[in-house]
């Protein structure tokens, strides 16, 4: 997604030094790789997420007033809590499984939080023009279908900005943080080229872009020799073929045509390889289209989870000839 590239880049440093300083109060490396970011809604949001969430509240004063929300799944913050607390790892991931949350790890995970704003500040307040205060307000448990929507919890209606970065903590399969400001906010942090500015300066070409419409894609994702296999066995599919590593840059590949299928090749299937959908779901659910996951070997839990993110299907190499290109017709029409 186009834009904001100076927003992105203070998060994505704010978050690497927060996770860094968290780390070193935790006594355990954490990290928080680069985010992807697209746009959402609350009612978007919510309709992907089943599990409980911890969302953090910050306010943005001085020059650039208006809030954001940083969210964390619950079982993160569990694990998170658990290890300032000094809690042993067997009990952790018991906690984490049964969702318990107990005082202690609320007053932990705040100690955390205030962490992760500090270091927010201390990146937003050189980058910026002009003067900036991020405070950070209580964090809070939302659990969905069960905590009532009300005009500000889990967090006000709107459209937002998401950027969402990979949580990582050794030992642990952590899943995303996600960042959600409202485009105003993100405007006054990053401010855009005004529409009417651009369609002036560039009439001809934009109206050249609005006749010529995006290639129908496929794209494949993959780390390992499957995605070759994909690969040679989509080549007569006729459509636009987008081939890419894990680690690729998600937006910029979702630039080069419309994706209507997306093939996923993993070398494993654990929650941690799983959590990838997250990222790629939601873009190709833009044009309709589906996702596919690739993999040597699935269990009945792990494709159950992979559909439960949104998973149209899953295949397993080597391929019979035309398996993936009838597949692909199956999700066209």
């Amino acid at each position: 997604m186009a834009g904001f590239e100076k927003l992105q880049s203070m998060l994505d440093a704010a978050m690497k030094q927060a996770g860094e300083e968290s780390g070193m109060l935790l006594g355990q490396a954490m990290s928080v790789a680069a985010s992807d970011v697209l746009n959402t809604n609350r009612k978007s949001y919510l309709g992907d997420e089943d599990n409980p969430i911890y969302v953090v509240g910050v306010e943005s004063r001085e020059a650039y007033p208006g809030f954001f929300y940083l969210l964390f799944s619950l079982g993160d913050t569990i694990v998170m809590s658990s290890i300032l607390l000094g809690i042993p790892g067997p009990r952790i991931q018991e906690k984490r499984r049964l969702s318990i949350q107990e005082p202690d790890d609320v007053d932990a995970f705040g100690e955390i939080a205030n962490q992760i704003i500090g270091s927010f500040n201390s990146v937003f307040q050189p980058n910026l023009p002009d003067k900036v205060h991020l405070k950070l307000l209580p964090p809070q448990k939302y659990v969905p279908g069960t905590d009532p929507l009300t005009d500000d919890v889990p967090f006000p209606d709107g459209e937002y900005l998401m950027y969402r970065a990979p949580l990582q903590i050794e030992g642990h399969e952590m899943n995303m943080v996600d960042i959600l400001i409202p485009h105003p906010l993100a405007n006054l942090f990053d401010p855009q080229p005004e529409e009417a500015a651009v369609e002036a300066a560039a009439p001809e070409v934009e109206a050249e872009v609005e006749e010529e419409a995006p290639a129908a894609s496929i794209l494949v994702l993959g780390d390992d020799d499957a995605r070759r296999e994909l690969v040679e066995g989509l080549a007569d599919s006729g459509m636009n073929l987008i081939d890419a590593p894990l680690g690729a840059d998600l937006p910029g590949l979702f630039a080069q045509g419309e994706v209507r299928v997306a093939f996923i090749s993993l070398k494993n299937t654990t929650d941690r390889d799983l959590a990838i959908c997250k990222r790629v779901v939601p873009l190709v659910d833009r044009s309709g289209g589906a996702v596919l996951l690739c993999a040597h070997e699935w269990t009945r839990t792990a494709v159950l989870k992979a559909l439960k993110a949104g998973v149209k299907g899953v295949v397993m190499p080597p391929f019979e000839p035309h398996e993936l290109t009838e597949k692909v017709a199956k999700f066209l029409h």
